[in-house]
C-alpha cells in the first residue's frame, strides 16, 4: 500500500505533528548498504510487522563516492529505490546523511581520499572539507528532496551531522550544513542527535534544530536531561540501543530481551518517539567494517547482527516479539507475523588449496618502485592489502622495525617463507629475521579505518617507514592488490592440503535452489572469502564470529563457487555449511 500523501510534518509544542495532529514516530534502523538490495523489501516489511511506522537509514559517503568525482547510486547503493520501497510499504523514512555517520563503518563513512591533503580539516569549518561535504550533500539531497512527505514521498526528518557534541563544537560548521541542506530543497524538520549529557547537547546543537538522544537504558534520567536542555517539542530517542556490535578477539554482545523491552516501554510510556538501533543490522560486506581505537585497536567483525530484533539473516529474534508486544500497547500492530528462520542447507565439500599469493602477485596489480616506504594513502590505496618487497644482502639475523605504527596487520616473509607477524591490536612493530639476506616481502592488511574519535582520517600502511637494526630499509617494490582479480586467479592448479602463508583456495558446492547459507570459517585462519564472485568479507579464527551469512540472492541452483584468500594457514581444507548462524561466545 503506498504511503498516504500528507502536506505537512512539523515539530509541535509537545509532539511531532502530521497534518496538525499529534504523531508518534516508531522507527527502526535499517542500513540499505548493509543488506543485499534484493532483500530490502523483505526487511522493510518485517519492520512494519513489528509495529513500526518508519525506517531510518544513514547514508555512507565513502560507499557512494569511493573515488573522488565518481558518484554511484545504483544497485546496492540505490538510495532512491530504497526510499521508494519504504513508501510502498506505507511507512515513513528518516535520512541521516552525516557526512560523518560512525555506524561502526569504515572511517565513519568519510572517504579516505578526502584526507590525502593534509590541509583538509575533519568535521569542522575548514574550506576544503566544507567544499567536499557540500558537494556530497547536494548529491544526496537530489535523491531525498523529491521524496519528502510534502511532495508525496516518505521522508519526514533529515539529520544534521551525527553525535557532533561528542566530537566538536564548531557552530559555524553546523550552520553551513543547515544552509546547504535548506538550499538543496530540504523542507522537512531537521534534527541533531547526541548522548543526553549537558555538554554534548550544548556542543552538538544549533537553534532551529530539534535535539534527539542516543541511549538504551536509564530512560527516565535520559529524557529528563533532554527535556531540561530542550523544554518544548517532542521527546525522541533517535538511537535506542537494543544491542551492540562485535569486534574481532572480543565476544558476541547480547542484551536481555525482556530488559530491553522494559526500557522501550518506559520510553513510550513517557510519550517519547523512538528509532530502534538497530532493527536489522545486516552485514559489513567486503572490506567496509570500521574499527575503534581507544588505546587498543579493535576492528569490527563482518557480522553487524547487533543482537537486533531481526537477526543478520533477516528473521525475528526473541527481541522482535518482545518489542512487538510493547508497541502493541501504544499503537496498532498488524495481525500478520513473519515466519521463523528455516533450517539452512548443511553440507561439506572439498576445498583445493592452490597457488601462493606471491606466485600470482604479478597478475593482481601493477608494481611501482619507491626509495622509501610509502603509506597506502600516498599510493592512493583506500582499502585492502598491499605487498611491499625489497632485497636484503647483509646476512645474519636482525630485527626489522616499523618506525611509528603498523596499520593494521603485517605478515613478514623471507624468500616466500613466513617469519613473523606484526599486529596493531597487540601494539607490535618489530619482528626478528633469522636471516637478513634474500627477498623480503611484507603483506599489509588494512583491517578497517577507525570510525570514532580523534583518529578519524588517519592513514594506513607501515607508518614511519621500516628499519633493519636501526638502518632505514630502502628501494621498495610496491604492488597494490586488486581484490576483484582474485576469484579469476584461484584454480585447482594443485592441492597441497595444508599450506602456510598467503594462499589462494577454491571449491564448489551444489544447491537445489538459491538459499541463505551459513558458511563455517572455524577451521580456516584469517582471510577473505568470495561466493560466486561476491566478496562476503573477512573471516578470522580469533572469533567470536564463526559463520558468515551468505545472502540467498548471491547463491544459485546447481554449482556455486567459493574462493578464499587465506593469509595464514588452513587447518582443514573443506567447505562447511551449517544449518544456523554461530556468532560466538557471549562472555569473556
Amino acid at each position: 500500500m503506498p504511503v498516504t500523501v500528507h502536506s505537512r510534518f512539523a515539530i509541535g509544542p509537545t509532539d511531532f505533528e502530521l497534518d496538525g495532529q499529534p504523531h508518534r514516530i516508531l522507527a527502526g534502523a535499517l542500513h540499505y548498504f548493509r543488506v543485499h538490495p534484493d532483500l530490502w523489501a523483505d526487511r522493510i516489511r518485517k519492520a512494519r510487522l513489528m509495529g513500526l511506522n518508519a525506517i531510518e537509514t544513514y547514508v555512507a559517503w565513502n560507499a557512494h563516492e569511493a573515488h573522488r568525482g565518481e558518484w554511484r547510486a545504483d544497485g546496492g547503493l540505490d538510495l532512491g529505490r530504497f526510499l521508494d520501497l519504504v513508501a510502498a510499504e506505507g511507512m515513513h523514512a528518516i535520512v541521516r546523511p552525516g557526512p560523518y555517520i560512525c555506524a561502526e563503518w569504515d572511517n565513519g563513512g568519510l572517504p579516505a581520499w578526502l584526507f590525502r591533503d593534509p590541509e583538509v580539516g575533519v568535521r569542522r569549518s575548514e574550506p576544503h572539507y566544507v567544499a567536499a561535504v557540500s558537494e556530497y550533500l547536494s548529491r544526496v539531497y537530489e535523491i531525498v528532496a523529491p521524496r519528502q512527505l510534502d511532495v508525496g514521498g516518505p521522508v519526514i526528518l533529515v539529520q544534521i551531522e551525527n553525535e557532533y557534541g561528542a566530537y566538536g563544537a564548531d557552530k559555524a560548521y553546523l550552520a553551513e550544513l543547515v544552509r546547504v541542506t535548506r538550499d538543496a530543497g530540504i523542507t522537512v524538520p531537521l534534527t541533531t542527535i547526541d548522548q543526553p549529557t549537558p555538554q554534548m547537547l550544548a556542543d552538538g546543537s544549533l537553534p532551529g534544530l530539534h535535539l534527539t538522544g542516543s541511549f538504551g537504558s536509564r530512560v527516565p534520567e535520559r529524557l529528563e536531561t533532554l527535556r531540561e536542555f530542550q523544554p518544548t517539542g517532542p521527546l525522541m530517542c533517535m538511537e535506542f540501543w537494543c544491542g551492540w556490535f562485535d569486534d574481532w578477539g572480543s565476544h558476541h554482545h547480547v542484551t536481555d530481551a525482556a530488559a530491553s523491552a522494559a526500557e522501550l516501554d518506559a520510553l513510550l510510556a513517557a510519550g517519547g518517539s523512538v528509532n530502534v538501533y538497530m532493527f536489522h543490522g545486516g552485514t559489513n560486506f567486503g572490506l567496509t567494517n570500521g574499527a575503534n581505537d581507544k588505546g587498543r585497536y579493535a576492528p569490527i567483525t563482518t557480522s553487524y547482527d547487533y543482537d537486533a530484533p531481526l537477526d543478520e539473516s533477516g528473521y525475528p529474534t526473541e527481541k522482535f516479539w518482545a518489542f512487538r508486544e510493547v508497541i502493541s500497547r501504544y499503537a496498532d500492530v498488524p495481525d500478520e507475523v513473519p515466519v521463523p528462520r528455516p533450517t539452512a542447507p548443511e553440507l561439506v565439500a572439498p576445498l583445493a588449496v592452490g597457488q601462493a599469493l606471491l606466485e600470482v602477485a604479478a597478475r593482481l596489480g601493477d608494481e611501482t618502485r619507491h626509495d622509501t616506504m610509502p603509506t597506502f594513502d600516498e599510493l592512493g590505496h583506500d582499502r585492502g592489502i598491499a605487498l611491499f618487497a625489497t632485497r636484503l644482502s647483509r646476512g645474519g639475523p636482525g630485527v626489522l622495525t616499523v618506525g611509528e605504527e603498523v596499520r593494521d596487520r603485517a605478515w613478514v616473509l623471507l624468500d616466500g617463507v613466513p617469519v613473523g607477524v606484526m599486529s596493531r591490536d597487540a601494539h607490535e612493530r618489530s619482528v626478528v629475521l633469522p636471516e637478513t639476506r634474500g627477498e623480503l616481502v611484507i603483506l599489509v592488511e588494512d583491517q578497517g579505518r577507525v570510525d570514532y574519535g580523534a583518529r578519524l582520517g588517519e592513514h594506513k600502511g607501515l607508518i614511519g617507514g621500516v628499519a633493519l637494526d636501526g638502518d632505514d630499509v630502502t628501494d621498495w617494490c610496491v604492488r597494490l592488490v586488486d581484490l576483484d582479480r582474485v576469484p579469476e586467479l584461484a584454480s585447482h592448479g594443485r592441492s597441497v592440503g595444508f599450506a602456510a602463508g598467503p594462499t589462494l583456495a577454491r571449491g564448489e558446492f551444489q544447491l537445489d535452489e538459491p538459499a541463505d547459507l551459513f558458511l563455517d570459517t572455524l577451521h580456516w585462519g584469517k582471510g577473505l572469502v568470495w561466493i560466486n564472485g561476491f566478496l562476503l568479507g573477512r573471516y578470522w579464527r580469533r572469533g567470536p564470529q564463526r559463520t558468515l551469512v551468505v545472502p540467498g540472492p548471491v547463491t544459485r541452483a546447481g554449482r556455486n563457487e567459493l574462493v578464499l584468500l587465506e593469509f595464514e594457514a588452513i587447518a582443514d581444507p573443506v567447505i562447511r555449511l551449517l544449518p544456523a548462524p554461530e556468532l560466538g561466545h557471549t562472555e569473556i
